[in-house]
């Protein structure tokens, strides 16, 4: 017993001293490791990382008066301007206008901002640092709506430089105007352009130029539209001049955009052409056949005016006339003057009618055959009118000198019955309605296509 209690003893000592020497190890590698570190922080030392009131004594912001812009009463101070276009939000044709969002970042030299560096290493701040110091006043002229983003913060970022360069850049959504030219819509291209300037400064104190050219503006690859194919950006510059002030630097932020026609193709062109081509299948129709003519025009006079409508009621009221109120209100005159057409072959066959009408009165009271019938064979009497003539016999025929272009027939009641006549007369008369066309049907088949496909050919010529 005595033995496995030494044992015992033995084993606690030496799981003590192996805890002792775990824990100065411990200890040691932490001393180190702060060691190594504290030597990093002072070998690479960044400046950025200061504490707030060491920032505004580097920077002497309080010991100079930023109310006034750098070099006050010298020269004007040159700002350049870079911009990258995150998104192409949104096109309004009923607005005119353009949402887009975008980094727009100013670079200029402020000599007050210099603070002395070793390593020359620049100073990032959030937006709580621009209300102390100046910054170039810009705004967009001709717009609407326009704010920084502030999600989580604000999209604000400002950047110093030892010598006292500075980069102020933030996140901007602007919703601007853009004069539209819609003479050519759906077929039309649009420029629209935004436009940067100093508020208060003019030419005199402050000199806003692209900072690289045409490479200060930079796009992303995947901005695309629904109704529009982005052609190109560009910037330009000029002076713009008010009465009021003077002179004042401007730069522009120019795009072209080219509508996609394929959408206008299929709600618009496309039905408004099988409108009109509908509209011509009355000429086929028979002439006597009236509800059928009649509520086939109205139908497509209809359809044509509900499609005219719903075109202008998404667009501005312009007022001048558009590429598409062109074919549309084209087509619906053609429409319209299909119902005029039969409306003119009804008029004429009732007119031509009762002229016959009134010819067989006549004859019918100068002949004294009490059972007879007279009737006129020009190819213009209805169904009831042929089914007569089964039974008749021809007795009696008109001099041709009385009436050179049209032949009257005098028919007498036979009581013989002859079948074989019967048939061949009701087949020619059968033949006889089936060319009942008149003149005007048979040319507007021809015209009304023709002259269709020429203004077809004439309108994508043009506008295309």
């Amino acid at each position: 017993m005595p033995y496995f209690a030494k044992l015992l003893l033995l084993i606690f000592c030496l799981v003590l001293l192996v805890e002792s020497r775990k824990h100065r190890r411990r200890r040691w590698t932490s001393h180190l490791d702060v060691q190594r570190a504290s030597h990093i922080f002072k070998k690479n030392r960044d400046l950025t990382k200061a504490w707030k009131g060491k920032t505004e004594q580097l920077l002497r912001v309080n010991e100079h008066d930023f109310t006034m812009r750098p070099a006050f009463g010298g020269p004007a101070i040159p700002v350049g301007v870079d911009v990258q276009v995150e998104s192409l939000d949104s096109i309004s044709e009923v607005d005119m206008d353009f949402t887009m969002t975008l980094y727009l970042r100013h670079y200029w030299k402020d000599e007050r901002l210099s603070f002395p560096s070793t390593n020359n290493k620049s100073m990032t701040f959030d937006g709580r640092l621009v209300k102390k110091i100046w910054v170039p006043d810009v705004f967009f002229v001709h717009s609407k709506r326009s704010f920084i983003h502030d999600t989580t913060t604000d999209n604000i970022m400002l950047r110093v430089f030892p010598d006292g360069h500075v980069l102020y850049s933030m996140r901007v959504t602007v919703t601007a105007m853009c004069n539209m030219d819609f003479s050519h819509f759906p077929l039309d291209s649009q420029t629209c352009s935004l436009e940067l300037e100093s508020y208060a400064y003019t030419d005199e104190d402050l000199m806003l130029y692209w900072k690289n050219g045409n490479e200060s503006l930079k796009t992303d690859e995947k901005i695309s539209l629904s109704q529009f194919l982005i052609q190109k950006f560009h910037t330009t510059s000029r002076l713009a001049f008010y009465s009021s002030t003077g002179w004042y630097n401007r730069l522009y932020i120019n795009f072209t955009l080219r509508r996609h026609i394929f959408f206008f193709l299929l709600q618009t062109y496309f039905p408004a052409t099988l409108m009109v081509m509908l509209s011509w299948v009355s000429f086929w129709i028979d002439r006597r056949a009236v509800p059928a003519r009649v509520s086939l025009g109205i139908t497509t006079v209809l359809t044509m005016s509900t499609i005219i409508t719903g075109v202008n009621a998404s667009m501005p009221r312009v007022s001048y006339i558009k590429a598409v109120d062109i074919y549309l209100w084209v087509s619906f005159v053609f429409v319209f003057l299909s119902v005029l057409e039969y409306a003119a072959v009804n008029y004429l066959t009732t007119v031509q009618e009762r002229k016959e009408r009134k010819l067989r009165e006549k004859f019918s009271c100068s002949c004294g055959i009490p059972h007879s019938k007279t009737m006129m064979l020009d190819g213009n009497y209805s169904e009831s009118d042929a089914n007569s003539l089964a039974g008749y016999t021809r007795n009696q025929m008109v001099p041709e000198e009385e009436k050179p272009e049209k032949m009257v027939v005098h028919l007498a009641m036979s009581n013989e019955s002859n079948s074989s006549r019967k048939r061949g007369l009701k087949g020619h008369v059968g033949l006889r309605i089936i060319q009942n066309t008149h003149a005007i049907d048979k040319y507007s088949r021809l015209i009304f296509p023709g002259t269709y496909i020429f203004f077809n050919l004439i309108y994508w010529s043009v506008f295309s």
